[in-house]
C-alpha cells in the first residue's frame, strides 16, 4: 500500500501557523514512509472562501518548500461527484430529505435546553415527523445522513490511541444544504475516498467529526483511513495562539526576517522529539519523522527560541541559500544591491551577529550605498580632534594600496597605529565610524573590501570634514 497523505486547508483565511505545522506532519510523514502528499482546497464555504486566500495558502506552502505530488484540488469543482454519491445513499436509504426549518429546528433546541436535555437534532421528534409529512415534493429540503442509532465508533489515533464514541452521540447530519451545495463533512469522506488517501494527520479540532465521517465512509462502501490529531499550539502565556501574541500567518515570519527551514525546524519540535535533538536538516526530518512520537499535549510557541534556530540558520546555511531569501528584504528595504558585493559576501560577514534577515538586510546597507549622516554617538567619541591624523594617514595607506586584500588591509591599519605609536584602537574605531557612519561593523579588513577602494576613501574624507567642522566650532 502506497500512504497517501493530504492537507486540506479551507480558504478563509491565512496559513496559520497551526496550519502550517499540520502540513508539515503531513508532508514529512507521507516523506518518511516513501508516498505521496495531495493538497486539496476546502473551499464548499462560498460565503467566507476567497480567492486572495487561496493565493496566501499556496504562498505559504511554495515557501516553506511543502511541495505537494497532487493538486490542487478545489471542492467547488467536484459538486458532481458529491451530488452523485448523496444521491446513492439516498437510494440506498442511508440519507433522507428533511424539511424542517431552520425556526423549528430552533424551538426544539430551546426547549431540550429548557429540560436539560442535550441539544441535538432527532428525527424521530413529533414536531420534525410532522413537517416531513406535510412537505410537498419540490419544497426546500436539506439531505441528511442517516446515522447508526446503536453501537459505537472505535478508531486508533495514530497520536492519541483508542478513542470510542457511541452512536447515540451523533445526530443525522446535514449532507446537503438547502441551496444544493453538499456540506463540509461529507465531501472530505469522498474526497479521501477518490484521491486514494491513507492517513488523516489534522488538528485535535476534529476529533469530533472523524467519527461522523467514519459513518459516512463505511456507509459509501469506502475504506476507512487511518487517523491522527496534532494538539494545539499555545502562546507564551498558556492561551491558545493568536493574532495578539505576534505573528501567526506564515508569511508575517517571511516579512519578519525567517527563513523557511528555521520555521521547519521549529514547527517540527513544537509537538514533536527525536532524543534531545534540537537541529535538523530536512533529510534527517524525513528520516526520523513519526506520528507515534507527536505528543498529545498542546505545545507553547517560543518566540525566543525560534529567534535562536533563526540565527543559527543564518550563521551555518550555505550563503547562497540565505541569499535567495534576502534578496526580498533587501528589496523591500530599497536597497540596490547592484551597488556593492555579492549578497553571500555580506551574509559571510555579518551573519554571526544577526538574528533575522530583516536585521541583516538594515545592517549591510551602508556596504551598497551611502550613509545620510554619522550616529551621533559614534561620532562624539570617535570623530574627535584628536583622531585627525590617524585618519590621515591611514586614509593615505589605504589610496597607495594596490592589493586590496583583507590580509594587506589589516597591516595597514595596524602599520599606521604602529607608525603613532597608538593602540588599534585609536586607528579602527575612528576608521569604523568614518566608512560605515557607525559603531559596528564586522572586522575592518572585511569591511573595508566590502566597501571598496573608492568608496572608503571618499567616506574617510567626509569625517575629516566633519571633524574639521567640529574644531571650527569650538
Amino acid at each position: 500500500m502506497t500512504v497517501k497523505t493530504r492537507f486540506a486547508p479551507s480558504p478563509t483565511g491565512f496559513l496559520h501557523v497551526g496550519g502550517a505545522r499540520t502540513a508539515l506532519y503531513s508532508w514529512l510523514y507521507a516523506k518518511s514512509q516513501g508516498g505521496e502528499f495531495v493538497l486539496r482546497i476546502e473551499d464548499t464555504d462560498l460565503e467566507r472562501s476567497t480567492q486572495e486566500a487561496v493565493d496566501a495558502i499556496l504562498e505559504g506552502m511554495s515557501w516553506l518548500g511543502l511541495d505537494w505530488d497532487e493538486g490542487p484540488y478545489y471542492q467547488t469543482k467536484r459538486f458532481d461527484r458529491y451530488n452523485e454519491m448523496v444521491e446513492q445513499l439516498l437510494n440506498d436509504d442511508k440519507a433522507y430529505k428533511c424539511y424542517a426549518s431552520k425556526e423549528l429546528l430552533d424551538e426544539i433546541r430551546a426547549e431540550q435546553e429548557a429540560n436539560k436535555e442535550m441539544a441535538r437534532y432527532d428525527a424521530n421528534h413529533p414536531k420534525i415527523v410532522a413537517a416531513n409529512a406535510a412537505a410537498t415534493d419540490g419544497e426546500p429540503c436539506v439531505i441528511r445522513f442517516r446515522n447508526p442509532k446503536e453501537g459505537t465508533v472505535i478508531f486508533n489515533d495514530e497520536i492519541r490511541g483508542n478513542i470510542e464514541i457511541a452512536n447515540s452521540q451523533l445526530d443525522d447530519l446535514i449532507i446537503r444544504r438547502t441551496d444544493g451545495a453538499p456540506t463540509y463533512n461529507f465531501c472530505v469522506v469522498v474526497d479521501d475516498w477518490d484521491m486514494g488517501i491513507t492517513h488523516v494527520v489534522r488538528g485535535e479540532d476534529h476529533i469530533n467529526n472523524t467519527p461522523r465521517q467514519i459513518n459516512i465512509y463505511e456507509a459509501l462502501g469506502a475504506p476507512v483511513p487511518t487517523f491522527a490529531h496534532c494538539a494545539m499550539i499555545l502562546g507564551d502565556d498558556g492561551a491558545k495562539l493568536s493574532k495578539r501574541h505576534g505573528a501567526v500567518s506564515v508569511m508575517q515570519y517571511r516579512d519578519e526576517g525567517y527563513l523557511p527551514n528555521a520555521l521547519n525546524n521549529y514547527l517540527v519540535r513544537l509537538g514533536w522529539s527525536h532524543g534531545d535533538q534540537e537541529i535538523f536538516s530536512e533529510q534527517e526530518m524525513i528520516e526520523l519523522f513519526s506520528l507515534s512520537n507527536v505528543s498529545k499535549s498542546a505545545s507553547a510557541f517560543n518566540t525566543d527560541k525560534l529567534l535562536w534556530l533563526n540565527n543559527h540558520y543564518i550563521k551555518t546555511s550555505d550563503p547562497e541559500y540565505v541569499a535567495g531569501y534576502l534578496q526580498w528584504h533587501m528589496d523591500e528595504q530599497k536597497i540596490d544591491t547592484t551597488n556593492g558585493p555579492a549578497l553571500t559576501e555580506v551574509i559571510t560577514a555579518l551573519s554571526e551577529k544577526v538574528k533575522t534577515l530583516v536585521e541583516l538586510a538594515s545592517s549591510s546597507r551602508y556596504f551598497y550605498e551611502g550613509y545620510e549622516e554619522f550616529d551621533a554617538n559614534a561620532a562624539k567619541k570617535h570623530l574627535r580632534p584628536v583622531a585627525k591624523e590617524a585618519l590621515a594617514l591611514v586614509q593615505t595607506k589605504l589610496q597607495a594600496c594596490e592589493d586590496w586584500s583583507d590580509e594587506v588591509l589589516h597591516d595597514i591599519i595596524q602599520a599606521t597605529a604602529d607608525e603613532l605609536e597608538v593602540g588599534m584602537g585609536k586607528v579602527g574605531m575612528p576608521l569604523r565610524v568614518a566608512i560605515t557612519g557607525a559603531g559596528q561593523s564586522p572586522s575592518l579588513d572585511i569591511t573595508l573590501r566590502l566597501i571598496g577602494k573608492e568608496r572608503s576613501i571618499t567616506r574617510i574624507s567626509r569625517a575629516l570634514e566633519f571633524i574639521a567642522q567640529r574644531e571650527a566650532a569650538q
